[in-house]
């Protein structure tokens, strides 16, 4: 595995700064562009199952199973790979990036356009073909997230560029849902169509911009090509106890799935439209993105154990006020209450902001925990690691969520378009049981995910000492290497 650091810098990196303005802008803007194009699947693919390819419960269940356990399958193999290759003069990111860039574009847009004849066993393998494709596609794109772990070896540093691309990535996940919003003003009645006008948009930039932003970053913590058995660096995260807290915390929050699986549906029962789905998911991202700037104000007072927990807490206050003011409005309220209503999105928003920053920085703390232990950079691996816990829980997820929303047995009893019916009324009971789960089973989720982080150690002392240990094991390997020649 070539996974042992070769710094050959090391004596300057306790303090020094590395990564240049030009580099860091042109970075976010290949974040942006990338989670873009992430955030259209992310928001209307399994609209457009439901909806336009108006699969049943039954068969989007089987759909989302399909799409969860194959990618995680393969990313066995991907994760051994990324982090067993040889790496070259241009890093272990970068060229993964380049090269999954085209490809990630066009599997974007695939995913909106399935060939007309198509059904059942038939439409089932091309959409799952299509889907599989795209997560392995994203298994390499995803190289744009993870090469900000590797841009510096200053932690400092290194924590301000995942702090700015998590903002970033919050912001871009949610321009889909401006594009559909103003695409869904021209073809109002046709929702296919808005989707692949949508994607089609989304594939070109990002590919644009991975290519721009891939092609400008540096790594600038290098590897040697000493081979050693990649299997070995599984035993390293699981035998790791930082890990675990990650382990099982990941596994709680990502049930939160059945909530986000239901958020273009409950729009267009309230609004009309799928694509008015910005309604919701604007305030969302907007104190999303401010939720990012408070935990990174906030972690020059507390460290980022106590945050993790406390938004936690906070999650269930809020998701359950918000909940209390919805079922408010669906008894009669006014337009007060509407306005009320957004604003507890953007609430709910902030507490996204500690859950998709905070995670981040801790598996670059473990990263380097399992480093010092072993010598070893688990950069793919510890992700794939962590998958495990999630692809069960995701799987779950988002299998039992379509039975929760439709179908004869359903618990929602949601009503699917029809050619004559496009935009069906759905009952007040429907409607109250959607936010339920958009907001209430979302923040006890997002509480249970910061229950393991009690069990977390690696903060503030004890965090810096293993980076500082980790500086001086680089310079150790440098030298000896230096002797060596």
């Amino acid at each position: 595995m070539s996974n042992t650091i070769d710094e050959t810098r090391a004596p300057e990196t306790a303090a020094e700064k590395f990564v240049k303005r030009s580099e860091f802008i042109l970075y976010l803007v290949a974040v942006f562009f990338y989670t873009n194009m992430t955030g259209m699947i992310g928001s209307y693919r399994n609209a457009y199952i439901v909806n336009v390819l108006r699969l049943t419960d039954s068969e989007a269940s089987l759909y989302n199973t399909l799409i969860s356990i194959i990618p995680f399958v393969l990313n066995f193999f991907i994760a051994m790979y990324v982090d067993g290759r040889k790496v070259g003069a241009r890093g272990k990111f970068k060229p993964l990036g380049l090269i999954a860039a085209i490809p990630t574009g066009i599997l974007l847009v695939l995913t909106f356009i399935t060939p007309k004849g198509l059904s059942g066993t038939v439409l089932m393998i091309y959409i799952v073909t299509i889907a599989v494709l795209w997560s392995i596609s994203t298994n390499f794109g995803g190289s744009v997230n993870m090469v900000a772990l590797v841009m510096t070896p200053n932690m400092k540093e290194r924590d301000n560029v995942i702090s700015f691309r998590s903002i970033v990535s919050a912001v871009g996940n949610s321009a889909p849902l401006v594009i559909l919003l103003v695409i869904g003003l021209i073809w109002k009645d046709n929702e296919g169509l808005q989707y692949i006008i949508g994607a089609g948009l989304c594939g070109a930039v990002g590919v644009i911009a991975m290519l721009l932003g891939m092609s400008a970053v540096r790594e600038r913590v290098t590897y040697t090509a000493e081979k050693k058995n990649p299997l070995l660096g599984f035993k390293d995260i699981l035998t790791n106890k930082y890990a675990w807290s990650i382990i099982v915390s990941d596994f709680l929050k990502t049930f939160r799935n059945i909530s986000t699986y239901l958020g273009p549906f409950l729009a267009a029962a309230l609004l009309g439209s799928t694509s008015k789905f910005l309604l919701f998911g604007l305030p969302t991202g907007i104190g999303t993105a401010v939720g990012m700037l408070i935990i990174n104000f906030l972690l020059k007072k507390f460290n980022s154990k106590v945050l993790y927990i406390a938004s936690g807490i906070y999650s269930v206050i809020v998701n359950v006020g918000a909940f209390a003011v919805g079922c408010a409005y669906f008894s009669g309220g006014n337009r007060v209450l509407q306005i009320v209503f957004i604003v507890f999105l953007f609430l709910i928003g902030l507490q996204f902001g500690a859950s998709n920053l905070l995670p981040t920085m801790f598996q670059a703390d473990v990263l380097e925990d399992i480093e010092l232990k072993t010598g070893k950079r688990l950069d793919a691996t510890l992700p794939f690691v962590i998958g495990i816990g999630t692809m069960i829980s995701g799987t779950l997820a988002n299998a039992v969520a379509p039975r929760i929303l439709y179908g004869e047995h359903s618990i929602i009893q949601y009503i699917q378009p029809t050619d004559l019916v496009p935009n069906p009324a759905q009952s007040t009971d429907t409607q109250i049981k959607m936010l339920f789960f958009y907001t209430v089973f979302h923040g006890l989720m997002m509480f249970l995910a910061g229950v393991p982080f009690f069990f977390y150690k690696l903060t503030g002392k004890t965090k810096e000492d293993v980076h500082n240990a980790v500086i001086e094991q680089r310079k150790r390997f440098a030298s000896g290497r230096e002797a060596e020649k």
